[in-house]
Protein backbone atom coordinates (compact mmCIF):
# COMPACT_ATOMS: atom_id res chain seq x y z
CA UNK A 1 0.00 0.00 0.00
CA UNK A 2 3.05 2.13 0.13
CA UNK A 3 2.16 6.08 -1.51
CA UNK A 4 -1.59 5.81 -0.81
CA UNK A 5 -3.72 7.81 1.63
CA UNK A 6 -4.29 6.31 5.16
CA UNK A 7 -6.87 7.99 7.73
CA UNK A 8 -5.82 7.28 11.71
CA UNK A 9 -8.32 8.67 14.18
CA UNK A 10 -7.01 9.73 17.34
CA UNK A 11 -3.87 10.89 15.21
CA UNK A 12 -2.71 13.62 16.98
CA UNK A 13 -1.98 11.05 20.03
CA UNK A 14 0.32 9.23 21.37
CA UNK A 15 -0.10 5.99 19.05
CA UNK A 16 -1.12 8.13 16.37
CA UNK A 17 1.75 10.57 16.01
CA UNK A 18 4.27 7.36 15.80
CA UNK A 19 2.08 5.30 13.32
CA UNK A 20 2.33 8.90 11.34
CA UNK A 21 5.63 9.42 11.27
CA UNK A 22 6.78 5.55 10.74
CA UNK A 23 3.90 5.41 7.77
CA UNK A 24 5.12 8.89 5.95
CA UNK A 25 8.91 7.49 6.46
CA UNK A 26 7.59 4.43 3.95
CA UNK A 27 5.99 6.69 1.61
CA UNK A 28 2.30 6.87 2.58
CA UNK A 29 0.28 10.31 2.74
CA UNK A 30 -1.37 10.31 6.10
CA UNK A 31 -4.68 12.47 7.53
CA UNK A 32 -5.30 12.34 11.45
CA UNK A 33 -8.47 12.63 12.46
CA UNK A 34 -8.38 14.06 16.38
CA UNK A 35 -10.73 15.93 18.87
CA UNK A 36 -7.49 17.07 20.97
CA UNK A 37 -9.48 16.13 24.30
CA UNK A 38 -8.27 18.31 27.02
CA UNK A 39 -7.55 15.01 28.96
CA UNK A 40 -4.80 14.01 26.77
CA UNK A 41 -3.72 17.34 24.68
CA UNK A 42 -4.38 20.43 27.85
CA UNK A 43 -7.05 22.40 28.79
CA UNK A 44 -5.80 25.11 25.56
CA UNK A 45 -5.39 22.25 22.80
CA UNK A 46 -3.78 22.80 19.92
CA UNK A 47 -1.77 20.83 17.40
CA UNK A 48 0.97 18.99 19.13
CA UNK A 49 4.49 20.21 18.02
CA UNK A 50 5.50 16.46 17.45
CA UNK A 51 3.21 15.80 15.08
CA UNK A 52 4.86 15.57 11.85
CA UNK A 53 4.13 18.49 9.44
CA UNK A 54 3.30 16.22 6.39
CA UNK A 55 0.31 14.93 8.93
CA UNK A 56 -2.99 16.66 7.71
CA UNK A 57 -4.79 17.50 10.68
CA UNK A 58 -8.29 17.52 10.59
CA UNK A 59 -10.01 18.77 14.36
CA UNK A 60 -13.01 16.79 14.89
CA UNK A 61 -15.06 13.84 16.90
CA UNK A 62 -15.69 10.71 15.35
CA UNK A 63 -18.82 10.34 16.94
CA UNK A 64 -19.72 13.66 14.12
CA UNK A 65 -20.81 11.82 10.85
CA UNK A 66 -19.96 15.04 9.11
CA UNK A 67 -16.41 15.07 10.23
CA UNK A 68 -15.79 11.38 10.08
CA UNK A 69 -17.12 12.01 6.03
CA UNK A 70 -14.76 14.73 5.50
CA UNK A 71 -12.12 12.83 6.97
CA UNK A 72 -12.86 9.71 4.39
CA UNK A 73 -12.62 11.42 1.44
CA UNK A 74 -9.70 10.29 -0.71
CA UNK A 75 -8.48 7.43 2.19
CA UNK A 76 -7.88 4.09 1.16
CA UNK A 77 -6.97 2.80 4.14
CA UNK A 78 -8.36 3.60 8.25
CA UNK A 79 -6.45 2.56 11.29
CA UNK A 80 -9.12 3.51 14.13
CA UNK A 81 -7.63 4.66 17.18
CA UNK A 82 -9.97 6.85 18.41
CA UNK A 83 -10.52 5.91 21.84
CA UNK A 84 -11.37 7.09 25.94
CA UNK A 85 -8.03 5.37 27.20
CA UNK A 86 -8.25 4.66 31.30
CA UNK A 87 -9.57 1.26 33.31
CA UNK A 88 -10.25 3.26 36.25
CA UNK A 89 -12.06 6.36 35.01
CA UNK A 90 -14.61 4.37 33.04
CA UNK A 91 -15.81 2.60 36.16
CA UNK A 92 -17.55 6.01 36.56
CA UNK A 93 -17.24 8.06 33.37
CA UNK A 94 -19.72 4.84 31.89
CA UNK A 95 -21.71 7.25 29.13
CA UNK A 96 -18.50 8.71 28.09
CA UNK A 97 -16.63 5.88 27.43
CA UNK A 98 -19.40 3.79 25.74
CA UNK A 99 -20.37 7.02 23.78
CA UNK A 100 -16.52 7.43 22.65
CA UNK A 101 -15.49 4.22 22.13
CA UNK A 102 -19.26 2.50 20.77
CA UNK A 103 -20.72 5.30 19.26
CA UNK A 104 -17.38 6.55 17.70
CA UNK A 105 -16.91 2.98 16.05
CA UNK A 106 -20.77 2.40 14.78
CA UNK A 107 -20.11 6.82 13.38
CA UNK A 108 -17.09 5.92 10.87
CA UNK A 109 -18.23 2.26 10.25
CA UNK A 110 -21.84 3.32 8.80
CA UNK A 111 -19.37 5.95 6.98
CA UNK A 112 -17.41 2.98 5.81
CA UNK A 113 -20.56 1.10 4.65
CA UNK A 114 -21.42 4.10 2.65
CA UNK A 115 -17.71 4.73 1.34
CA UNK A 116 -15.85 1.50 1.55
CA UNK A 117 -11.52 0.98 1.86
CA UNK A 118 -9.08 -1.45 0.99
CA UNK A 119 -8.02 -1.66 4.69
CA UNK A 120 -9.38 -1.08 8.01
CA UNK A 121 -7.25 -1.38 11.29
CA UNK A 122 -8.76 -1.12 14.85
CA UNK A 123 -6.66 -0.64 17.72
CA UNK A 124 -8.19 -3.31 20.25
CA UNK A 125 -6.77 -4.32 24.18
CA UNK A 126 -5.44 -6.88 26.03
CA UNK A 127 -8.10 -5.30 28.70
CA UNK A 128 -10.38 -7.91 27.15
CA UNK A 129 -8.68 -11.17 27.96
CA UNK A 130 -9.09 -9.84 32.16
CA UNK A 131 -7.38 -12.30 33.45
CA UNK A 132 -4.85 -14.01 31.30
CA UNK A 133 -3.99 -18.06 31.43
CA UNK A 134 -2.87 -19.94 33.97
CA UNK A 135 -0.66 -23.26 34.55
CA UNK A 136 -1.61 -25.34 37.81
CA UNK A 137 0.59 -27.30 39.50
CA UNK A 138 -0.53 -30.61 37.07
CA UNK A 139 -0.05 -28.96 34.14
CA UNK A 140 -3.09 -28.18 32.79
CA UNK A 141 -3.42 -24.81 31.35
CA UNK A 142 -6.73 -22.92 32.15
CA UNK A 143 -7.95 -19.11 32.38
CA UNK A 144 -7.62 -16.98 35.48
CA UNK A 145 -10.64 -16.71 37.18
CA UNK A 146 -11.78 -13.48 38.48
CA UNK A 147 -10.74 -12.74 42.38
CA UNK A 148 -13.75 -12.42 44.83
CA UNK A 149 -14.09 -9.26 46.47
CA UNK A 150 -13.07 -11.03 49.89
CA UNK A 151 -10.38 -12.15 48.73
CA UNK A 152 -8.99 -8.68 47.61
CA UNK A 153 -10.32 -7.60 50.87
CA UNK A 154 -7.65 -9.95 52.59
CA UNK A 155 -5.40 -8.85 50.68
CA UNK A 156 -4.84 -12.22 49.13
CA UNK A 157 -3.51 -11.01 45.65
CA UNK A 158 -2.68 -14.20 43.34
CA UNK A 159 -5.19 -16.07 41.47
CA UNK A 160 -5.68 -19.23 42.73
CA UNK A 161 -7.57 -22.52 41.51
CA UNK A 162 -10.78 -24.52 42.94
CA UNK A 163 -9.43 -25.70 45.59
CA UNK A 164 -7.10 -22.72 46.31
CA UNK A 165 -4.41 -23.91 44.97
CA UNK A 166 -1.52 -21.45 43.89
CA UNK A 167 -1.47 -20.83 39.78
CA UNK A 168 1.44 -19.81 37.48
CA UNK A 169 0.65 -17.29 34.85
CA UNK A 170 2.10 -17.98 31.04
CA UNK A 171 1.53 -16.11 28.50
CA UNK A 172 -1.94 -15.52 27.06
CA UNK A 173 -2.86 -16.34 22.82
CA UNK A 174 -6.36 -15.01 20.84
CA UNK A 175 -7.88 -17.96 21.84
CA UNK A 176 -8.24 -17.40 25.42
CA UNK A 177 -12.11 -16.31 25.70
CA UNK A 178 -13.00 -12.66 26.56
CA UNK A 179 -13.16 -11.77 30.10
CA UNK A 180 -14.71 -8.18 30.83
CA UNK A 181 -13.95 -6.64 34.28
CA UNK A 182 -14.22 -2.93 33.20
CA UNK A 183 -16.38 -0.48 31.13
CA UNK A 184 -13.10 -0.35 29.06
CA UNK A 185 -12.85 -3.86 28.46
CA UNK A 186 -16.07 -3.66 27.22
CA UNK A 187 -16.04 -1.14 25.11
CA UNK A 188 -12.77 -2.62 23.73
CA UNK A 189 -14.38 -5.42 22.63
CA UNK A 190 -17.14 -3.66 21.06
CA UNK A 191 -14.85 -1.76 19.17
CA UNK A 192 -13.35 -5.04 18.09
CA UNK A 193 -16.40 -6.88 17.24
CA UNK A 194 -18.07 -4.08 15.61
CA UNK A 195 -15.34 -3.67 13.33
CA UNK A 196 -14.43 -7.32 12.24
CA UNK A 197 -18.22 -8.17 12.17
CA UNK A 198 -18.74 -4.95 10.03
CA UNK A 199 -15.97 -5.57 8.17
CA UNK A 200 -16.82 -9.26 6.85
CA UNK A 201 -20.34 -8.35 6.63
CA UNK A 202 -19.41 -5.54 3.89
CA UNK A 203 -16.28 -6.95 2.48
CA UNK A 204 -13.63 -4.17 4.10
CA UNK A 205 -10.17 -6.59 4.87
CA UNK A 206 -10.39 -5.93 8.86
CA UNK A 207 -7.68 -6.73 11.39
CA UNK A 208 -8.26 -5.82 14.99
CA UNK A 209 -4.40 -5.64 16.62
CA UNK A 210 -5.07 -6.44 21.03
CA UNK A 211 -2.73 -3.82 22.12
CA UNK A 212 -0.83 -4.67 25.24
CA UNK A 213 1.03 -1.86 27.37
CA UNK A 214 2.62 0.55 25.16
CA UNK A 215 4.83 3.20 26.00
CA UNK A 216 7.37 5.78 24.86
CA UNK A 217 7.76 9.23 23.96
CA UNK A 218 4.18 11.97 23.73
CA UNK A 219 2.27 10.20 26.46
CA UNK A 220 -0.26 11.84 28.56
CA UNK A 221 1.76 12.51 31.26
CA UNK A 222 -0.80 14.75 33.26
CA UNK A 223 -3.65 11.98 32.59
CA UNK A 224 -3.45 9.92 35.89
CA UNK A 225 -5.65 7.30 33.59
CA UNK A 226 -3.17 6.46 31.26
CA UNK A 227 -0.94 4.12 30.78
CA UNK A 228 1.08 3.06 34.22
CA UNK A 229 4.59 3.89 33.23
CA UNK A 230 3.58 7.67 32.03
CA UNK A 231 1.59 7.67 35.97
CA UNK A 232 5.20 6.62 37.21
CA UNK A 233 7.22 9.40 35.01
CA UNK A 234 5.10 12.13 36.67
CA UNK A 235 5.62 11.10 40.33
CA UNK A 236 9.31 11.06 39.26
CA UNK A 237 9.67 14.24 37.43
CA UNK A 238 7.62 15.82 40.47
CA UNK A 239 10.51 14.02 42.69
CA UNK A 240 7.88 11.70 44.42
CA UNK A 241 7.27 7.67 44.81
CA UNK A 242 5.67 5.91 42.13
CA UNK A 243 2.60 4.39 43.71
CA UNK A 244 2.02 0.65 42.97
CA UNK A 245 -1.55 -1.16 43.80
CA UNK A 246 -1.85 -4.45 45.39
CA UNK A 247 2.12 -5.77 46.39
CA UNK A 248 3.47 -4.58 42.83
CA UNK A 249 4.06 -8.17 41.59
CA UNK A 250 1.46 -8.22 38.86
CA UNK A 251 2.98 -9.26 35.82
CA UNK A 252 2.37 -6.83 32.33
CA UNK A 253 3.94 -7.01 28.58
CA UNK A 254 5.33 -3.45 27.84
CA UNK A 255 5.57 -3.04 24.61
CA UNK A 256 7.31 -0.27 22.83
CA UNK A 257 5.57 2.29 20.80
CA UNK A 258 7.92 2.08 17.63
CA UNK A 259 7.21 -1.75 17.74
CA UNK A 260 3.39 -1.25 17.32
CA UNK A 261 3.74 1.03 14.96
CA UNK A 262 5.52 -1.62 12.84
CA UNK A 263 2.75 -3.70 13.73
CA UNK A 264 0.14 -1.52 12.50
CA UNK A 265 2.08 -0.85 9.02
CA UNK A 266 2.63 -4.68 8.17
CA UNK A 267 -1.09 -5.48 9.04
CA UNK A 268 -1.74 -2.21 6.56
CA UNK A 269 0.51 -4.40 4.20
CA UNK A 270 -0.32 -7.90 4.76
CA UNK A 271 -3.59 -9.68 4.08
CA UNK A 272 -2.83 -12.77 6.14
CA UNK A 273 -4.63 -11.26 9.15
CA UNK A 274 -7.68 -10.05 7.49
CA UNK A 275 -10.56 -11.09 9.88
CA UNK A 276 -8.82 -11.60 12.38
CA UNK A 277 -7.81 -10.46 16.41
CA UNK A 278 -3.66 -10.57 16.65
CA UNK A 279 -1.71 -9.33 19.81
CA UNK A 280 0.55 -6.70 19.61
CA UNK A 281 3.43 -7.12 22.78
CA UNK A 282 6.73 -7.89 23.75
CA UNK A 283 6.36 -11.51 24.52
CA UNK A 284 8.30 -10.45 27.87
CA UNK A 285 6.67 -9.92 31.27
CA UNK A 286 7.32 -7.61 34.15
CA UNK A 287 6.55 -7.25 37.35
CA UNK A 288 4.76 -3.57 38.09
CA UNK A 289 7.14 -2.95 40.84
CA UNK A 290 10.02 -4.10 38.42
CA UNK A 291 9.08 -1.26 36.14
CA UNK A 292 9.16 1.63 38.57
CA UNK A 293 12.26 0.21 40.05
CA UNK A 294 13.90 0.68 36.61
CA UNK A 295 12.29 3.87 35.36
CA UNK A 296 13.61 5.24 38.63
CA UNK A 297 16.45 4.73 37.59
CA UNK A 298 16.65 5.56 33.82
CA UNK A 299 15.82 9.11 35.28
CA UNK A 300 18.69 8.55 37.82
CA UNK A 301 15.94 8.62 40.39
CA UNK A 302 17.33 5.87 42.37
CA UNK A 303 16.55 7.11 45.84
CA UNK A 304 12.89 7.41 45.26
CA UNK A 305 11.41 3.73 45.57
CA UNK A 306 8.26 2.72 44.81
CA UNK A 307 5.35 2.91 47.14
CA UNK A 308 3.79 -0.19 47.67
CA UNK A 309 0.10 1.01 48.56
CA UNK A 310 -1.62 -2.42 49.09
CA UNK A 311 -5.09 -1.32 47.52
CA UNK A 312 -7.17 -2.66 44.52
CA UNK A 313 -8.78 -0.46 42.21
CA UNK A 314 -12.01 -2.07 40.29
CA UNK A 315 -11.53 -3.01 37.18
CA UNK A 316 -7.82 -4.35 38.04
CA UNK A 317 -7.08 -7.65 36.66
CA UNK A 318 -3.47 -10.03 38.24
CA UNK A 319 -1.11 -11.39 35.44
CA UNK A 320 -1.74 -10.85 31.71
CA UNK A 321 0.95 -11.07 29.34
CA UNK A 322 1.05 -11.56 25.22
CA UNK A 323 1.35 -14.94 23.06
CA UNK A 324 3.13 -12.84 19.93
CA UNK A 325 3.14 -16.47 17.91
CA UNK A 326 0.14 -15.08 15.79
CA UNK A 327 1.51 -11.99 14.95
CA UNK A 328 5.28 -13.44 14.56
CA UNK A 329 3.39 -16.07 11.65
CA UNK A 330 1.06 -14.38 10.23
CA UNK A 331 2.52 -10.88 10.15
CA UNK A 332 6.46 -11.33 10.31
CA UNK A 333 6.33 -9.32 13.85
CA UNK A 334 8.82 -9.70 16.05
CA UNK A 335 9.61 -6.51 18.68
CA UNK A 336 12.83 -4.87 17.94
CA UNK A 337 13.31 -2.12 21.32
CA UNK A 338 14.37 -4.25 24.35
CA UNK A 339 12.76 -2.80 27.12
CA UNK A 340 15.84 -1.30 29.12
CA UNK A 341 16.63 0.66 25.93
CA UNK A 342 13.20 1.71 25.00
CA UNK A 343 13.02 2.94 29.18
CA UNK A 344 16.79 5.10 28.57
CA UNK A 345 15.15 6.73 25.13
CA UNK A 346 11.67 7.35 27.26
CA UNK A 347 14.22 8.62 29.91
CA UNK A 348 15.81 10.96 27.96
CA UNK A 349 12.25 12.34 26.10
CA UNK A 350 10.96 12.94 29.70
CA UNK A 351 13.96 15.11 30.96
CA UNK A 352 12.44 18.03 28.74
CA UNK A 353 8.91 17.47 29.82
CA UNK A 354 6.81 19.44 32.54
CA UNK A 355 4.16 16.79 34.01
CA UNK A 356 0.88 17.84 36.73
CA UNK A 357 1.20 15.05 39.24
CA UNK A 358 -3.08 14.39 39.31
CA UNK A 359 -2.47 10.87 40.98
CA UNK A 360 -3.25 11.40 44.39
CA UNK A 361 -6.60 13.13 42.64
CA UNK A 362 -7.55 10.35 40.82
CA UNK A 363 -7.00 7.61 43.61
CA UNK A 364 -9.30 10.05 45.70
CA UNK A 365 -12.22 10.30 43.17
CA UNK A 366 -11.59 5.94 42.78
CA UNK A 367 -11.94 5.77 46.93
CA UNK A 368 -15.14 7.94 46.83
CA UNK A 369 -16.68 5.94 44.42
CA UNK A 370 -15.73 2.87 46.44
CA UNK A 371 -13.74 2.02 43.32
CA UNK A 372 -10.45 1.86 44.84
CA UNK A 373 -10.35 -0.49 47.93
Amino acid sequence: MGGRRVLITGGAGFIGSHLADHLLARGYAVRALDALSPQVHGEDPARPPWLAPEVELQVGDVRDPAAVRRALQGVDAVVHLAAAVGVGQSMYQVAHYTSVNGLGTAVLLEALIERPVAKLLVASSMSIYGEGLYRAADGQVRPGAERSLSQLQARDWEVRGPDGEPLAPVPTPEGKAPSLPSVYALSKFDQERLCLTLGRAYGIPTVALRFFNVYGARQALSNPYTGVLAIFAARLLNRRRPLVNEDGRQRRDFVAVEDVARACRLALESPAADGQAVNVGSGRSYTVLDVAARLARALDREALEPEVVGKYRMGDIRHCFADIGLARRLLGYAPRVDFDDGLAALAGWLEGQVAHDRVHEAQRELAALGLQV
